[in-house]
């Protein structure tokens, strides 16, 4: 199994910013992708920013210029730097992974427990 606790969530006033992380712990053979989702109120989950191993970050085009993901791969650890947030941005936060537990399988999915971002004056 592999489990996801993120942290960094919380009320921040528009154009603040904010750093959440996610650290991975577990049993895999490797991980082949980290990323983060949110999801408003009454809206779907949608991709905020991935990286696949090796790979070149992918933004949801909201967040471009604004947002910026960065792994440790030492750590396994996937950070999501929030900066000049707006009220729009307000949200829970899912960070995923998508690993593999065991050689020749297709990787699966997991799921963080989520954190709550609030842009608000």
């Amino acid at each position: 199994q592999v489990q996801l606790v993120e942290s960094g969530g919380g009320l921040v006033e528009p154009g603040g910013s904010l750093r959440l992380s996610c650290a991975a712990s577990g049993r895999w053979v490797s991980i082949d992708y980290m990323g983060w989702y949110r999801q408003a109120p009454g809206k779907e989950r949608e991709l905020v920013a991935g990286v696949a191993s090796g790979g070149v970050p992918d933004y949801l085009e909201a967040v471009k210029g604004r947002f910026t993901i960065s792994r440790d791969y030492a750590k396994n650890t996937v950070y999501l730097q929030m900066n000049s947030l707006k009220p729009e941005d307000t949200a829970v936060y899912y960070c995923n992974t998508k690993a593999r537990r065991y050689l020749l399988t297709t990787p699966e999915d997991y799921w963080g427990q989520g954190t709550q971002v609030t842009v608000s004056s």
